[in-house]
């Protein structure tokens, strides 16, 4: 029997749900989670520079338990995170999931005016949801096949070897997994 997985990190393309999913696992684990878009975000859309952002990030590490969700290997947090993990989920939906998730989030964003992260200010407009070349829609589109093809070279690559690494092609596979995890966790109090 494998060791519960302690520190976890979530990667994958844009509107796959590893905000939503890790929040769940570090439920299901009773650990922290953390969010590299809160901590990469600043008021008024200002992104913080590599050095800030990784020293945010070692801070959140820190810790013997955790779940942090989200990609900047261009800013070295996911570096940092994967040194550290004891798992390496990567949630590789389609393009169509992507983009119905992407549609239901941004709608319920926008209809609620949500800040995306506490004290920045930063909400979505329809604007720059739908008609900006910043949109997410537009990103998920320009990174995706990119992605795939980084995530399946860094997955089979030695730097990782140290980590269980989880490759879910549907929201579906990945539901199961987390599922199993929680009654795994019960059963261990």
């Amino acid at each position: 029997m494998e060791a519960p997985p302690r520190r976890v990190s979530i990667v994958g393309s844009t509107g796959t749900g590893k905000t939503t999913y890790a929040r769940e696992l570090a439920l299901a684990l009773g650990v922290p989670h953390t969010e590299l878009d809160a901590l990469a975000w600043g008021p008024n859309w200002t992104l913080a520079d590599a050095e800030t952002l990784q020293a945010r990030v070692r801070t959140a590490i820190a810790g013997d338990a955790w779940v942090v969700d989200g990609n900047y290997g261009g800013r070295g947090a996911r570096q940092l995170v994967w040194a550290r993990a004891d798992t390496i989920i990567w949630l590789d939906f389609s393009l169509r999931v992507i983009y119905a998730n992407l549609w239901r989030r941004t709608v319920a964003r926008l209809r609620d005016k949500q800040e995306l992260w506490p004290g920045t200010g930063n909400r979505e407009t329809v604007r720059n949801a739908f008609f900006s070349r910043d949109s997410l829609f537009v990103w998920a589109l320009r990174t995706y096949w990119r992605r795939k093809r980084n995530y399946a070279r860094l997955f089979a690559s030695p730097d990782v070897a140290h980590a269980r690494t989880l490759r879910f092609r549907t929201p579906a596979e990945a539901r199961a997994w987390i599922e199993t995890e929680r009654r795994a966790a019960s059963a261990r109090i």
